[in-house]
This record gives structure tokens, C-alpha cells and sequence, in this order.
């Protein structure tokens, strides 16, 4: 059985940690008001609806890793070469 002492001390212990983690936390903040109001989103994240529209040489590019089962690092470099070659195999 546990002595009376060293429940204690783990109790004590373990009361120091919640505090520290409890104390580290800044308070949350509010920011100033301003007299102009600015619109609330100006720039639109880029997804795959608004992102650019691939070249026919990329494409032609991709065709031909996925014909020789390319990945990862294989393929960015088959890619990258086909495209600087004008999308020539090489």
C-alpha cells in the first residue's frame, strides 16, 4: 500500500504540470475596429477549377510516363526533360 506522503507528492506533482500547461495559454484577442471597412476575402484560394489549364506538351508529357509506369522521382524528371525537349521522348 501507498504511504499517506507519497500519494501526495505525486498529487502535487502532477497539480504543477496541469498548471503550467493551463498558465502557458495566451487569452485570446480581438482586433481593433477599423473606420474603413476592406472587403472580406480579395484573393480566392487557388483550386483546381481556377488553376492554370495544363500546356499540350505537359499533357503529352504525363501520356508518356503513365505508358512507362513512371513514378515519383522517375517520372518528375521524365516529365521535365520531355517538356524541355518539346515534349520529345528522350
Amino acid at each position: 500500500m501507498m504511504k499517506f506522503s507519497s500519494r501526495a507528492a505525486m498529487a502535487a506533482i502532477a497539480s504543477l504540470m496541469l498548471i503550467g500547461t493551463a498558465s502557458a495559454q495566451a487569452p485570446a484577442t480581438t482586433p481593433a475596429p477599423t473606420t474603413k471597412s476592406a472587403p472580406a476575402d480579395t484573393k480566392a484560394p487557388a483550386t483546381a477549377k481556377t488553376a492554370k489549364p495544363r500546356t499540350e506538351i505537359s499533357l503529352e508529357c504525363s501520356k508518356q510516363a503513365d505508358a512507362k509506369g513512371l513514378h515519383g522521382k522517375e517520372r518528375h524528371k521524365f516529365r521535365s526533360d520531355c517538356k524541355k525537349t518539346g515534349g520529345k521522348a528522350t
